[in-house]
């Protein structure tokens, strides 16, 4: 890796993370980064939009890190829904920073790529740029809209390249990232570290089964994830009628555990599939509750498309599969390959009834599914482990701050401004 790690390389040094997409510390990736940080002995503040049943103060201080927070109404409708999302974010970020004063480091988390111009507001003040990028935007449009290659994607692909050329260094949540970072955005090697989400594992622990979960079948699917245009939900409910249907199986109750944009329409695609009475949706639940749906599951879904994101995306739900020790069920996707490894199997890209196979087969070999939970227990306490992450990170702020003396040297006899409660 690039870079170098010491500890408490961030004593008198202060990060300002901005996000537009999620409330902290909802934001899991971000809230690992952030605690990361603070360890290192970094001091941490946060901008981000409110939640809506959590995550709802203004201002507040948790475990150390200092979280700002703005109202935000999601985008609904077409791009002038996204425009008037993203102008208010902004103009929050911006007020909001002001507020938090002179930092070392800015580091903004996408989507959108239009971060850059707080940060780089910031920069131009004496900070580094460290860029966080959760989604590959540009493929993201692609994938969601289905427009092909217009004048909008153009200026998407635009604000990536003029957010990578104003970045000190990228982190990229994996290698297929990374190669767009390096080819796309024309950035050095030494300037471009993969940091992996990974699930908590002090917050996913396998709780004993619950057989009443599986109301009174044998066998208990589980899909958990966001549920929006791009995130398969509808594919994983046809394949579910064609479980029925073409493989002969009444034996197996769903649970879809999450919400989204999609979710009110694939509650309605589950009544015109006949499926009412076997798929429960849960909505998002507390992390307990969470917890006992997937120890109970005998096999968990990854329904992702193929299409130009999810091929090269790592999805969070995999991994979280993966802790509680989960067979899987996915789609061929490139990064669900690397990242699940031998702990799924993998159907022809979007084919329903291989998808419908795939979990028939696991379903009657109990056998397999235990060893494809184990080896995917075995990958995240590995190879896809937090602390590799944590280490990756690290090195990428020693990077950005290269011959940056600390806040505290560059501005002697400046008491820090306390933020405003």
């Amino acid at each position: 890796m690039p870079g170098e790690t010491t500890g408490g390389a961030g004593q008198g040094r202060r990060a300002l993370v901005l996000v537009e997409n999620l409330s902290v510390p909802f934001d899991r990736r971000v809230w690992q980064e952030c605690t990361t940080l603070r360890d290192a002995g970094w001091e941490v503040h946060v901008i981000c939009p409110r939640g809506e049943k959590r995550d709802t103060e203004a201002e507040v201080e948790i475990d150390g890190v200092r979280i700002h927070r703005y109202p935000l109404r999601a985008a609904t409708g077409g791009p002038s829904g996204f425009a008037q999302e993203y102008g208010t974010a902004l103009w929050h970020t911006f007020r909001l920073a002001a507020r938090v004063g002179p930092v070392d480091v800015v580091h903004a988390c996408n989507p959108p790529d239009l971060l850059f111009l707080p940060a780089l507001w910031l920069k131009l003040r004496g900070a580094r740029f460290v860029f966080d990028q959760h989604d590959l935007v540009p493929e993201l449009y692609l994938s969601r809209f289905g427009r092909g290659e217009d004048l909008l994607y153009r200026a998407v692909r635009g604000l990536e390249w003029v957010t990578y050329r104003t970045a000190d260094v990228v982190l990229s949540t994996n290698e297929s990232y990374r190669d767009v970072a390096l080819r796309r955005g024309r950035r050095k090697p030494s300037q471009v570290f993969v940091v992996r989400s990974a699930p908590d594992t002090g917050r996913f622990r396998p709780v004993p089964p619950e057989p009443e979960l599986k109301r009174g079948k044998p066998y208990l699917l589980c899909y958990l994830g966001v549920m929006g245009p791009q995130d398969g939900v509808d594919y994983a409910l046809r394949a579910l009628a064609k479980l029925r249907d073409e493989q002969g199986r009444d034996d197996w109750q769903a649970v879809f555990v999450g919400g989204g944009d999609t979710f009110d329409a694939m509650v309605e695609l589950s009544r015109q599939l006949g499926l009412a009475d076997r798929v429960h949706f849960t909505g998002r639940v507390p992390d307990a509750e969470l917890v006992r749906y997937l120890s109970t599951a005998d096999v968990c879904l990854s329904p992702d498309p193929h299409n130009p994101l999810n091929d090269v995306s790592t999805m969070n739900k995999v991994l979280e599969y993966m802790v509680m020790g989960r067979p899987i069920v996915s789609f061929d996707l490139r990064e669900a390959r690397v990242s699940a490894g031998d702990a799924a199997v993998y159907a022809p890209a979007n084919d329903e009834s291989e998808f419908a196979r795939h979990i028939s087969l696991l379903l009657d070999d109990p056998g397999l599914r235990d060893r494809m939970g184990k080896a995917g227990q075995e990958r995240i306490s590995g190879p896809l482990s937090w602390q590799k992450s944590q280490e990756s990170l690290l090195a990428a702020y020693a990077t950005a701050c290269r011959g940056l003396a600390p806040l505290s040297a560059r501005r002697p006899g400046r008491t820090r401004r306390s933020p405003r409660r």
